[in-house]
């Protein structure tokens, strides 16, 4: 099995619906599972790929994403990784309906490792650092692990027994009929244990709310709207599991003089009707620095110049895009004297007279002829 095609992974066409798609992995993780396959790492290895696949085709925003921008688009530099503990869905389902416990986890749902949740964080950047990457601290808010029990939730290691509803199996079985259906244990969660002496810091919980301090290196490139995802900086996970995910959704601040489109960008520069008669040079600002820019004479309102490698770093390799400069003239709306002498002046020097043009006329009359 390829681990560089999600689609190929799994088995289905770029077109699949999300039925299909989960009938795929729900069959590759049949096929793969670590407890049908003791000990053969590759069938482990494969087992992870489709639950990385299957997290993403079977979300929508994801999936968009991937299909635009391959893995690269959902992860940016230094950002990656995916829940593994998703194909956990099938096992509680199937396992529930059948009384089998967790047919994915050999029963043993109560104490299986699962992922924290994920967080989200909104980030906002000024235009320049979205385009040409920065890093940045943030805090945030988000439950850790409670430093005085260490976890635990009970003030004492002893202060911790086997959910007495339960039998520290985490699940009850309960008769429907035909079937026996077993679920989470209402009275300790699905941990299996019970606290008899709460922490005084957390609360039983075993874990408390404080803010973390973390340095994001946003890529550049990064556009408003683009979601990064940092591994290990969500939450903290249930018996031992890994932390979650923090997603770090960017809003880009719009700049005063440039407007992006994909990976360029354009700006206008104003000049005066003399200037582009005659020629000029100009200072145009870009992302980095101010660069000298020949206007030359004649230069019509709306031309565009094109100034190359100033425009933003391409976020899924290397090189940059171009800016292009929009020059304006600028027709003066009030006139003194002097100047009104000197244009009325070009106009006579230029043999310019202000006649009807009477040749749309002379072509429509023709017509009629």
């Amino acid at each position: 099995m390829s681990d560089n095609e999600y689609y190929d992974i799994l088995g289905v066409d770029r077109s699949a619906d999300r039925p299909e798609i989960k009938k795929a992995y729900r069959r590759a993780a049949l096929k793969y599972h670590p407890d049908k396959n003791p000990g053969d790492s590759e069938a482990e290895k494969n087992f992870k790929l489709a639950a990385e696949a299957y997290a993403v085709l079977s979300d929508d925003e994801k999936r968009q994403i991937y299909d635009q921008y391959g893995k690269q688009g959902l992860s940016g530099q230094a950002f990656g990784g995916f829940d593994q503990d998703i194909f956990g869905d099938f096992g509680d389902i199937l396992g529930q309906l059948f009384g089998m416990g967790n047919i994915f986890g050999g029963g043993r749902s109560q104490s299986r490792g699962r992922s924290g949740r994920n967080l989200r964080f909104d980030l906002q950047l000024e235009f320049e650092e979205a385009a040409l990457g920065v890093t940045k601290t943030v805090r945030v808010p988000r439950a850790e692990i409670c430093d005085t029990c260490d976890g635990r939730g009970s003030e004492t290691p002893e202060g911790i027994r086997t959910c007495g509803s339960c039998g520290g199996r985490g699940q009850v079985a309960i008769q429907s009929g035909f079937f026996s259906v077993a679920q989470t244990c209402g009275n300790c969660g699905g941990a299996g244990r019970e606290v008899v002496d709460p922490c005084g810091s957390c609360g039983g919980s075993g874990r408390v709310r404080r803010e973390k301090e973390i340095e994001l290196k946003i890529p550049a490139g990064v556009d408003d709207g683009t979601r990064l995802q940092v591994t290990g900086e969500g939450e903290p996970g249930s018996h031992g599991g890994p932390h979650g995910s923090l997603f770090v959704v960017i809003h880009v601040k719009e700049h005063p003089g440039f407007i992006r489109d994909g990976m360029d960008i354009r700006c206008e520069a104003r000049i005066s009707f003399p200037r582009a008669a005659l020629g000029t040079k100009i200072t145009v600002p870009t992302l980095d620095e101010d660069v000298d820019l020949d206007i030359p004479a004649g230069t019509q309102s709306g031309t565009v110049f094109r100034i190359r490698g100033k425009g933003v770093r391409n976020l899924h390799g290397a090189g940059r895009g171009d800016q292009h400069v929009v020059v304006i003239v600028v027709t003066p709306t009030s006139l003194d004297s002097e100047r009104r002498e000197l244009l009325e002046r070009l106009i006579e020097l230029s043999g310019e007279e202000e006649e009807k043009d009477h040749g749309l006329f002379d072509r429509v009359r023709n017509i009629f002829h």
